[in-house]
Parts: structure tokens; sequence; C-alpha cells
């Protein structure tokens, strides 16, 4: 890799860490509060697609915005950046979604609780699902802007 794509890589990174922090949140939030309540073990398929698009939706929008003007300095006319944004992000969420689900349905992973700050919480399977598919989008996407959005 040379010296720009590396400076690039941890642009995206400081993005992505700020992304995932707000994706989690948001989906957390609706696992927690949107849309029923989920279950010690797993919540429904339609909890997890609601609350993933949900936060997908919200870091969509900040991604794009810093990505854009700040990672790869894009010059390009900020509508067909967005168009090629939003074709990138629907290859690479459907198949982080589609990892997310086979990992909810068919990997037994244990739930956990742990107390901080006087609080006790639950860390479902269905919470660490979500954020395997976060890690997993995050580095597919770099490659996908890089090589395809933002390529000029």
């Amino acid at each position: 890799m040379n010296k720009n794509t590396i400076y690039q890589l941890l642009k995206y990174g400081i993005v992505g860490v700020m992304n995932t922090l707000l994706t989690a949140v948001v989906i957390w939030t609706v696992l927690k509060f949107g849309f029923g309540v989920v279950s010690e073990d797993k919540a429904t398929s339609i909890q997890m697609v609601v609350s993933n698009f949900a936060g997908y939706a919200v870091g969509l929008i900040n991604s794009f915005i810093f990505n854009r003007n700040w990672t790869f300095k894009s010059r390009s006319d900020w509508k067909t950046g967005f168009l090629k944004f939003v074709l990138a992000f629907g290859f690479c969420y459907a198949l982080q979604l589609g990892a997310v689900l086979a990992l909810n349905e068919y990997v037994s992973i244990p739930t956990f609780d742990f107390n901080a700050l006087g609080a006790n919480y639950i860390v479902t399977s269905s919470y660490i699902c979500q954020l395997i598919g976060i890690v997993f989008y995050t580095g597919l996407n770099f490659f996908c802007n890089k090589y395809y959005t933002f390529k000029k």
C-alpha cells in the first residue's frame, strides 16, 4: 500500500470508529426500545432487520459527509458521489445483513452480563452478532469507497 492509501485508511478508521459507535447506539436503542422487548436469548428476525436498517441509515449519512470531505477529499459532484456511495453501501449492507442474520440464527454466542456505574447490563448474542456485522461491513466498505465511490 502506498503512503496516501495508508493515510486514507487511518482517516477512514477514525470516521469508522465514530460511525460504528453511532450505528451501534442506534441499533441497540431500537432493539431495546423500538419494536418490542428483545428476549434474553435472541431478537426476532424482524427486530434484527429494523434495528440494523435504522442504525445503518443514520451511519450512511454521517459516513458520506465525513468520508467525502475529509478522508478522500472528493471533488466530484456530490450527487454522483452520493449515488455511488449508496450503491456501495447497498452492496456492503446486503452482505453484512446476511452475515448478521446467519450468525443470529445458526451460531451460539453466549449471553453475558456485567455491572458498570452501578447498573447491570445484559449483552445478548443478538447484540454481539450486530457488532460483528459492523466490523465486517466497515472493512468491506473502505475498499468499495476507495476504489469505486471516491476513486478520483
